[in-house]
């Protein structure tokens, strides 16, 4: 059913590729509470059950309909050791608890928890703007509050469907909104730094928007690993292109992290939930924009032919703003 937050906007897309309401899953990084106050707090709000199988660094919560939720860590590192039980009884299990000791020290003041929802129908985000404020009132910290924080927030949208075309679409889209979508989100600089959410390669933009640009889905994929061989992009197809043909990106990327799923995975936005008047909100109504520009197939084409012009003339690259171009001519709103 639809949203009744008139802040949250709809899709154009509301069923997913088997025909079932679409879902997206959200994952938020923090700082500002332990994992175990953190835990305790995301459990008790939602009214799951707190289960602690994964390890001295991870917590699942069960209780969901819609599958478990995780508050863990975001250091594989971390977790990989505190899924091991050391003994007293060797030189050699004192030396690797104390490591571990020594690097969960570390990483207290520098690295993030992240809450990592299951794919939630869309009529539930209200529910995520809802823990968000919980967890600012409880003292969740976002990137804004340190200078070194660098913490995300990612959506994963399911698919409406799994043809090259729809995809490509999207991809065509997001590339054409993309310097709108920074401007939005105000990326912090630590994040900037970091390089978690780089651009796609100007060369590979160009490629996607030509108007003959319309692949099979071997070729997109193929075209796609052969300029971004790599999970940090701001829109992340690797999960993706892994769940539709994961031998042909295995034989190119070679990365444990990355999970298959049938989901776009949006990595650009900041995580700023010390603030007040931040939210979801923000993301997934910018996120909606990509989609409605790339069901409206005739202003798409539109699009990518004045941002190719626009890439294409150096001066209006040195003076021009296509942001502000995209804000006034190319939203579907």
């Amino acid at each position: 059913m639809p949203s009744t937050n008139p802040s949250l906007k709809q899709p154009p897309w509301r069923e997913n590729a088997q025909g079932n309401p679409r879902r997206v899953g959200i994952e938020l990084e923090m700082s500002g509470l332990d994992l175990d106050t953190l835990t305790e707090r995301v459990a008790s709000f939602l009214d799951l059950d707190i289960v602690s199988d994964g390890g001295r660094y991870e917590r699942r919560l069960p209780g969901d309909p819609a599958g478990d939720w995780v508050v863990e860590l975001d250091y594989d590192l971390l977790k990989k050791l505190g899924r091991k039980e050391w003994g007293n009884k060797t030189l050699a299990d004192q030396m690797n608890k104390s490591a571990e000791e020594a690097l969960a020290w570390a990483a207290e003041s520098l690295v993030p928890l992240e809450i990592i929802s299951p794919p939630l129908p869309l009529d539930r985000l209200e529910e995520i703007e809802a823990l968000i404020t919980h967890l600012r009132e409880a003292g969740a910290k976002g990137t804004s509050d340190s200078a070194i924080n660098a913490f995300g927030m990612q959506l994963n949208p399911e698919l409406p469907s799994h043809e090259a075309r729809m995809i490509t679409a999207c991809l065509k889209a997001f590339m054409c909104l993309y310097d709108w979508l920074f401007v939005r989100a105000d990326i912090d600089l630590s994040r900037r730094a970091t390089r978690y959410v780089a651009p796609f390669p100007t060369d590979y933009v160009k490629k996607l928007l030509a108007a003959d640009y319309w692949p099979d889905l071997a070729t997109l994929i193929d075209d796609y690993l052969a300029d971004n061989p790599t999970r940090n992009r701001a829109l992340d197809m690797l999960p993706l292109f892994t769940f539709l043909d994961e031998e042909r990106v295995r034989a190119t990327v070679d990365d444990t992290l990355i999970k298959a799923r049938p989901t776009f995975h949006y990595r650009l936005p900041d995580c700023k939930i010390d603030k007040a008047d931040w939210g979801l909100y923000e993301a997934w109504n910018d996120w909606v924009e990509v989609e409605r520009l790339a069901a409206d197939e005739d202003r798409l084409q539109a699009c990518c032919e004045a941002y190719l012009t626009f890439l294409g003339s150096p001066l209006k690259r040195l003076f021009g703003k296509w942001a502000m171009v995209v804000e006034a001519e190319w939203l579907g709103r």
